[in-house]
C-alpha cells in the first residue's frame, strides 16, 4: 500500500509498505477520507507539539473513515464492506480512567499521528473492531471521517455544561469553532462567534452563531455570557472571553496554542469563574453519527479542498488559504 511519510521536519514523502493484517479483535480498513487537522500541520512544520516529538518517520492523519475489507479473529459484531468512521485514540481498557468512564485521559492510550503512533495518510490501516463505528449511507465519507472533529466540539459543550438559554462566546471560526457553535445552538444556546477572518465569519449563521464580530473590534459590553470556549490557544482571545464572562460563568479551554497564560486572579475571584480544559472526547460518536446523519450538522460543507496522498503537503497547507475550512485526504 502507499502512505504518505513524514520522514523529518518540513519533509513528506510517498512509501509502499505492506498492507497490514489485522489481530484478535481487529479489522483491516481500506481507508476512503481523512481530514487534515491542524496538529497534523504543526507536526509537519514544527516536528513537535509540546512534549510530543517527531523522532523518526511518522504518518500524519488521525480524522479517518474507511470499508472494513477484512476480520480479526474474534470479531463478531462487524461486516466485510460494512462503512465505518474510525475513533482515533485506544486506550488500556483496564486502566483507572478507562474504568472510570474517562477513557481519553487514559496516559497509555495509543492515538493515530501522535509519535510514535502512525497515523493514517495511507490506503489501509488495523484497528480494534470497538472503536470502527458504523455509519448510514447517508453520511459520506467525508462526513465520517469529520466525525472526529464534531466529536471535539460534543466534548467542549458537555464540558462548558452548555443548557437551553444559555448566551455562549465562542473564539475561533475554524472548522472546531463552528462545529462548538452548532452543537451549542442545537443545545438551545444563543452563540456569539469571534474570529480574526472574515472570510470565516461569513458561513457563522449556517453553524449556529446567532452574532458575529471580528476579534477586537466588538464595543464594550458588560459581562454577560454564560459560557466562554476557546478554539484559538490564542492569549489575546482567552482573556478576551475571561472578561467577557457573567458572574460564576465556565471557561472551557479547547484550542491549544500558547503553553502559558497569565491569568487574571483578581478576575476570576471576583466573578467565581469556573475554568476547565478538555482532551480529546470520550463515548461522542454515536451521538456525532445522529447528528451527521439526521443532517442537523453539516460536515461536508466544512470541506474546501480535497487531496491524495501524493498530494499530501498541499492539503497540510491549504488551511492558509482564504475561505479555507476543511481539507481532505481521498487514500
Amino acid at each position: 500500500m502507499t502512505a504518505a511519510v513524514l520522514v523529518r521536519q518540513g519533509e513528506l514523502r510517498t512509501e509502499q509498505r505492506p498492507v497490514p493484517t489485522p489481530g484478535p479483535g481487529e479489522v483491516l480498513v481500506r481507508i476512503t477520507s481523512v481530514g487534515v487537522c491542524g496538529s497534523d500541520t504543526h507536526y509537519f512544520t514544527e516536528g513537535r507539539i509540546g512534549p510530543c516529538v517527531v523522532e523518526s518517520p511518522l504518518v500524519l492523519g488521525h480524522e479517518p473513515a474507511g470499508v472494513i475489507v477484512s476480520l480479526g479473529a474474534g470479531v463478531a459484531n462487524r461486516a466485510v464492506g460494512q462503512r465505518v468512521s474510525l475513533e482515533p485514540g485506544i486506550p488500556d481498557p483496564l486502566s483507572a480512567q478507562s474504568l472510570a468512564g474517562c477513557y481519553n485521559l487514559d496516559p497509555g492510550v495509543r492515538f493515530f499521528a501522535t509519535p510514535p503512533i502512525d497515523g493514517v495518510f495511507s490506503e489501509y490501516a488495523v484497528h480494534p473492531a470497538a472503536f470502527c463505528h458504523p455509519v448510514p449511507d447517508s453520511v459520506s465519507d467525508d462526513a465520517a471521517a469529520l466525525l472526529e472533529p464534531l466529536s471535539v466540539a460534543l466534548a467542549a459543550r458537555q464540558a462548558g455544561r452548555i443548557q437551553l438559554g444559555d448566551a455562549v462566546l465562542v473564539a475561533g471560526a475554524g472548522p472546531i469553532g463552528l462545529l462548538i457553535s452548532k452543537v451549542a445552538q442545537l443545545a438551545g444556546a444563543v452563540v456569539t462567534l469571534t474570529d480574526v477572518r472574515a472570510e470565516r465569519l461569513a458561513v457563522a449563521r449556517i453553524y449556529g452563531a446567532t452574532h458575529t464580530f471580528m476579534a477586537g473590534e466588538q464595543p464594550h459590553v458588560e459581562p454577560s455570557f454564560d459560557v466562554f470556549i476557546d478554539a484559538t490557544g490564542a492569549e489575546p482571545a482567552i482573556l478576551g472571553g475571561l472578561a467577557r464572562l457573567a458572574p460564576r460563568g465556565r471557561c472551557v479551554l479547547v484550542g491549544m496554542g500558547s503553553d502559558t497564560i497569565a491569568l487574571p486572579v483578581p478576575l476570576v475571584q471576583g466573578r467565581e469563574l469556573l475554568i476547565t480544559g478538555t482532551f480529546r472526547y470520550a463515548n461522542t460518536w454515536p451521538t456525532a453519527i445522529a447528528l451527521a446523519a439526521s443532517g442537523q450538522v453539516d460536515l461536508d460543507g466544512l470541506v474546501t479542498s480535497a487531496h491524495g496522498l501524493f498530494d499530501v503537503e498541499s492539503a497540510l497547507s491549504a488551511g492558509a488559504n482564504p475561505g479555507a475550512l476543511k481539507a481532505v485526504v481521498h487514500p
